[in-house]
C-alpha cells in the first residue's frame, strides 16, 4: 500500500509522503518542499486533497487547502523579443 502513486504528475508514493510528514511536514508546502507533491501540470489540483487527508490523518489537526496556480509552460527568450544586447 505505501508505494501507492499520490502525486500522478510528478509520481510520488505514499511512503514518501509519509517519510516526509515524519522528517516534519504538517502541511501541503511541507510535504510539496521535500516531496514535490503538487508541483507538475496539474499544480496540485488532483492529488492536494488527498494530501491533505493524509496529513490530517497521520497529525490530528486540520490542514488548510492551498490555492491552486495556473499551470506555467517555459518558453525560450527569443519568443519574448528580440535582444539587443
Amino acid at each position: 500500500m505505501d508505494d501507492l502513486i499520490v502525486c500522478r504528475c510528478e509520481g510520488v508514493r505514499l511512503s514518501e509522503i509519509l517519510k516526509a510528514i515524519d522528517e516534519g511536514a504538517d502541511a501541503f508546502p511541507g510535504v510539496k518542499k521535500r516531496v514535490r507533491t503538487g508541483m507538475g501540470y496539474c499544480q496540485g489540483r488532483v492529488c492536494q486533497q488527498v494530501v491533505r487527508d493524509i496529513i490530517e490523518q497521520a497529525t490530528g489537526k486540520p490542514v488548510p487547502l492551498q490555492r491552486a496556480q495556473t499551470p506555467v509552460r517555459p518558453i525560450l527568450l527569443s519568443d519574448i523579443g528580440p535582444y539587443d544586447g
